[in-house]
């Protein structure tokens, strides 16, 4: 397959294409039966860390910000899978994915550090980059037919109008594999500078039978048959030897034999109250798994609130650690006042539990079967994330130890030579040719 003239194909300069195995923990690369070859040749040909840390919170989309700007949630303000909005008063908040970049997103991207430098980008289920007018070419997590790479699928007959109006009603795995397809179409058709491209069976299945499960091995042999498809169409159409591969997971995976429901205890406490059918009041927990956030729309209250929560949880098995917002800043999150998605106090779960949502039953149940979680505090080891790099800019053999997710984006700035002022961590320049 040859490169479309389209007047924006990057014909000579670096390529680098950024993949996101979501969930993928760091430890399962210890396992020598780890079913993924195409992996393993990537890691013994590049450059690798033993261990990468993500940022707090330890969720996809704050994390895959950070892998593309090189800062935390405390700069780019990106706290959830979407931005935490409260549509009703004194109701529960909601997490809407649906919202622009510029609206999510409080930094400066790799996309619009290319896009300054006549480079082009491309984006296959990104998160947090809807609307982004420096992404030319995408097929979006929710897909557009109207979208150029749509019509190139459709036309190679890989899609059809219906499948795209029912996405979201196929397999994970049929959706890795459409959004495979659609990499392989921007890379080898288009061939941007920067291709960003996130695969995502591997967490939807941990969720459900947890890491390190035949379930989740099955996930991670598949993202593993979808990378070397990218790799050997970008063989086939000549453009290999340009390119530099960059394959991270956003964040680990824990397993989860108990639930914990804040919520409820809002409920006992009489904070959350029965009207109308509905809970309302002026104080909200938001669950993600391994962490729980509150949210006081009544500011007066959190002279009194923050405390008496703080110690009730601190008390609270299954609760490693709650945080107040000053706290939570040398976690990496926002200062109260910089931000409307800043939590009032942070709860971080012990390992085996998990917070859920639920305002109604007991406040911990244990979960049959067992599941899997992120979300935890990005120093727990389970939540290590891998980093494998090789190709065109990487040196042979390499192992760099631990590194942190805010290296990633001064590591590809660098390779495409672009700028992120922001980006205060270095890059990984001892696995640059």
């Amino acid at each position: 397959m040859q490169t479309q003239d389209d007047g924006t194909a990057a014909t000579q300069g670096p390529i680098v294409v950024l993949i996101t195995i979501d969930g993928f923990p760091a430890r399962a690369l210890k396992d020598p039966q780890l079913p993924m070859p195409t992996l393993r040749r990537l890691e013994a040909d590049g450059a690798h860390a033993d261990a990468m840390m993500p940022i707090n919170p330890t969720v996809t989309w704050p994390n895959h910000t950070a892998l593309i700007t090189g800062v935390d949630a405390s700069v780019h303000h990106v706290m959830a899978n979407g931005l935490i909005q409260f549509r009703t008063p004194g109701g529960a908040p909601n997490v809407e994915p649906w919202v622009s970049k510029n609206e999510l997103v409080h930094a400066r991207t790799l996309y619009e550090a290319a896009a300054e430098k006549n480079m082009t980008t491309g984006q296959v289920d990104w998160v947090a980059v809807y609307g982004a007018k420096d992404v030319r070419w995408q097929f979006g997590e929710r897909p557009d037919w109207s979208s150029a790479i749509v019509q190139d699928l459709v036309a190679q007959k890989l899609l059809t109008k219906e499948q795209v109006d029912r996405f979201w009603d196929s397999s994970p795995a049929w959706r890795d594999e459409l959004w495979t397809d659609a990499a392989i179409d921007i890379l080898t058709r288009h061939t941007p500078n920067l291709l960003l491209f996130h695969l995502l069976q591997t967490d939807t299945l941990q969720h459900e039978y947890g890491p390190l499960t035949f379930a989740a091995y099955a996930a991670y042999a598949y993202a593993d048959s979808c990378i070397a498809r990218l790799i050997d169409a970008a063989c086939a159409a000549g453009v290999l030897n340009r390119i530099t591969f960059i394959i991270v997971s956003d964040h680990g995976f824990s397993s989860v034999e108990h639930a914990i429901r804040p919520n409820t205890v809002l409920v006992q406490q009489g904070i959350l109250k029965m009207q109308n059918g509905h809970y309302q009041g002026d104080a909200w927990f938001l669950p993600e798994g391994g962490e729980a956030s509150l949210y006081i729309r009544n500011v007066s209250l959190r002279a009194t609130l923050v405390p008496k929560l703080k110690a009730y949880f601190e008390k609270l098995p299954g609760v490693a650690g709650a945080y107040t917002n000053d706290d939570a800043q040398k976690l990496g999150l926002p200062a109260l006042g910089s931000t409307d998605q800043v939590p009032d106090l942070y709860l971080a779960a012990s390992p085996g539990y998990a917070f859920w949502g639920g305002n109604d039953g007991p406040v911990e149940q244990d979960v049959q079967p067992a599941g899997g979680s992120h979300g935890y505090l990005n120093t727990d080891p389970d939540m290590q994330a891998l980093f494998i790099a090789s190709g065109a800019h990487i040196r042979h053999g390499v192992n760099l130890g631990s590194i942190t997710n805010l290296q990633v984006a001064p590591t590809i700035a660098k390779i495409l030579g672009v700028s992120l002022p922001a980006a205060r961590q270095e890059s990984l320049i001892d696995a640059l040719k």
